[in-house]
Order: structure tokens, then C-alpha cells, then sequence
């Protein structure tokens, strides 16, 4: 499916001509998204970000052509392989833009890195998140959009003036996980409390149950799950999250299930950071299938290691389409609630 865009109008000329551009940290996901929107079919262009690197590690960003005018979106994760080198990506991109005369800049950023860092944990720990919404704000960024953030309130970081754009990552798998559940319908799990509205949420998407993990996480990178709170005897389950890190959680999570006396095991992550050894646990683990989105780039060696585990499903369709939404002035919440009609096409249901 290619994106269309409606014929312009007054309303729609506000903020300029459209002009999409990416960084170097996921240049796949960026090309998808640019050929979902089809500019040359509309008459439009994309906009070239060009990132350069200097011998002694610092970053230029420049655009080959004018943007003057335009409606910008600039996509980017703040994620590996640098998670310091994108953001910085990010800061020069949306400066050199500004000081370009772009009308409106748009930072689509798929994987909001720090987005963990929310709160002082400790004493005398800083309020990471916060900082990087401060410091995008002050290169004059006019919006965000992020996919499946950790932690919702990090919207409240930023000021009414620069508003963020959430999507829920269950939007991208809803088709794939709709053709699951019609060949093996499963219950929904969180893998601990904090993600237990997510998954409500998603339960509630395919009219089935909701199960709970109770986890300890004695250090850093580290869990332990205690306690499932519900029944997953002779049942196939579904774990979803939003991020996969060491994969300790969620492979941990599989195990614990299993020995409930769980069916087959499914996993649906958003964001793979995949740090290690998370490659070699998810190739050992008890998953039949996991979902991962490409909202960060897999490394190939890693790729390598579990693509018998793993499907990737791309989130460019959706990123596509909320730009779409924000150029025309259109409702995120109207294509949203469209999106939801997947699973009732796909199982039809009434």
C-alpha cells in the first residue's frame, strides 16, 4: 500500500511542501518510510540529509537542497549503533534546518532513547529523558513523534509548544498478530506491572485474557520473575512489550511460562536494542515466534544469530502515515481507530 496524500489546500499549504529526510541510524526504515509516501507520484521531492563525520568523532549535518519554506520530518532513532551519535544527529539536523528557514520541523524519532532514564532512581542521578526533551526543544524543534515510548509521561517533558505524537506499537503488528491469533489464539502477558495497561490494552484488541508477571530486579540489566498472577495452563500466550534489551525480562518471562504449563510461547517487542547477550538468549529461549518492529536497525551478525526465532514487521507504514496526518491536519486518533479494524477483518469478526 503507498500512501496517499490529498490534494492540497489552503489549510494543508500552511506549514510549506512536504520534504521527508533521514540520519544515518536506520537508513532501511527511512527509505521505507520515503517510498511509502511516493513523492514522485505526487509531484514532491524528498529532502537529503547529508551527515559527516570528522576524524577527531564530531558530527556536521547539511542539506543538498533548499528547504526553505517546507513542512520538514526528519527521521532518526536514538539508538545503537551510537545512541550519542544520533541524538546529536537529531540536534544538528533540526539546528541546521531551522537556520535553513524550514517552516515546520518535525523530529520522527521510532526509538526515543533515554526514555528509561524518567525518573532520579538515586539521590543524585539526573532526569535523562527530560534533559534530551530540553535540549531538542532548544534547537527549536516544532514536534515529535515517537513509536511506543517506555514511559508516557515523558510527553509532559516538553512544552505546549512543542507537542509529542504517541503511537502504540501494537498499531504495527496488529495485522501479523491477527493472523496468529487465528491459527492459535492466545492470551496476553505482561512481563511485570508497568506494562500491564499496554497489554490491556491489546487483550482487549482480540477480546481475550490479560496474565501478569511479578518480577524483582535486583541490579541493572537484571530481573527475576517471582509469581504469574493468572492461569496460562493449556493456553498459548502472547508476551508484548514495548523495548528488548538483554532480553533477560521476556526470555526469563518464557521460561517461567512454560513451566506453568504454557502452549506455545509468542513474543511481540517494538523496539530489539538487542545489548548482549540478548542474541544468544532469544536463539536459546522458549519462544515459538517473536515479532520485532524496525524502529532500530539489527545488526546482521545478531540478525544471523536468531532469524529462526524472529519475524521483523515494519513500522514504516505507520510513521508514514502519521506524517501524512500532521502535513494534511488530519486526526492521528481517526486512523488509529481505522488501523483497529485489522483484527475484525482478519478474524471476521462482528
Amino acid at each position: 500500500r503507498t500512501m496517499q496524500i490529498s490534494e492540497p489546500t489552503e489549510t494543508e499549504n500552511r506549514h510549506g511542501k512536504l520534504r521527508v529526510c533521514y540520519g544515518t541510524m536506520n537508513i532501511p526504515l527511512g527509505k521505507k518510510v520515503q517510498d511509502e509516501i511516493n513523492f514522485a507520484e505526487h509531484g514532491l521531492r524528498n529532502a537529503n540529509l547529508l551527515v559527516k563525520k570528522f576524524a577527531d568523532g564530531e558530527i556536521c549535518t547539511d542539506y543538498d537542497d533548499t528547504i526553505r519554506g517546507c513542512d520538514l520530518f526528519i527521521i532518526n532513532p536514538i539508538s545503537t549503533p551510537d545512541v550519542n551519535a544520533a541524538l546529536m544527529e537529531v540536534i544538528l539536523a533540526v539546528d541546521a534546518a531551522r537556520r535553513a528557514s524550514a517552516a515546520r520541523i518535525t523530529a520522527v524519532i521510532p526509538y526515543y532513547g533515554y526514555a528509561r532514564q524518567d525518573r532520579k532512581a538515586r539521590a543524585r542521578q539526573p532526569i535523562s529523558a527530560r534533559v534530551v526533551a530540553d535540549m531538542l526543544t532548544a534547537c527549536g524543534v516544532d514536534h515529535i513523534i515517537s513509536l511506543d515510548i517506555h514511559t508516557q509521561q515523558i510527553q509532559g517533558f516538553f512544552g505546549a509548544r512543542v507537542p509529542l505524537d504517541f503511537l502504540p506499537g501494537d498499531l504495527v503488528f496488529l495485522e501479523q498478530l491477527a493472523k496468529i491469533y487465528k491459527q492459535s489464539p492466545f492470551i496476553v502477558c505482561s512481563t511485570d506491572a508497568g506494562g500491564a495497561a499496554r497489554c490491556r490494552d491489546l487483550a482487549a484488541k482480540f477480546g481475550t485474557d490479560l496474565i501478569i508477571l511479578d518480577k524483582r530486579r535486583p541490579k541493572d540489566n537484571q530481573s527475576e520473575v517471582m509469581n504469574v498472577i493468572g492461569e496460562c495452563a493449556n493456553k498459548n500466550v502472547l508476551i508484548y512489550d514495548d523495548l528488548c534489551d538483554t532480553a533477560g525480562s521476556i526470555c526469563k518471562a518464557a521460561d517461567v511460562l512454560k513451566k506453568h504449563g504454557a502452549l506455545k510461547i509468542f513474543g511481540c517487542v517494538t523496539h530489539a536494542v538487542l545489548s548482549d547477550p540478548a542474541s544468544q538468549r532469544i536463539k536459546d529461549s522458549e519462544f515459538d515466534l517473536l515479532l520485532f518492529s524496525d524502529s532500530i536497525q539489527i545488526p546482521p551478525p545478531k540478525m544471523e544469530m536468531i532469524k529462526d526465532k524472529i519475524q521483523i514487521v515494519s513500522c514504516a507504514p505507520l510513521l508514514a502515515a502519521c506524517i501524512e496526518c500532521i502535513h494534511n491536519e488530519a486526526s492521528l486518533v481517526d486512523h488509529f481507530e481505522k488501523a483497529k479494524q485489522i483484527v475484525t477483518e482478519v478474524l471476521g469478526k462482528k
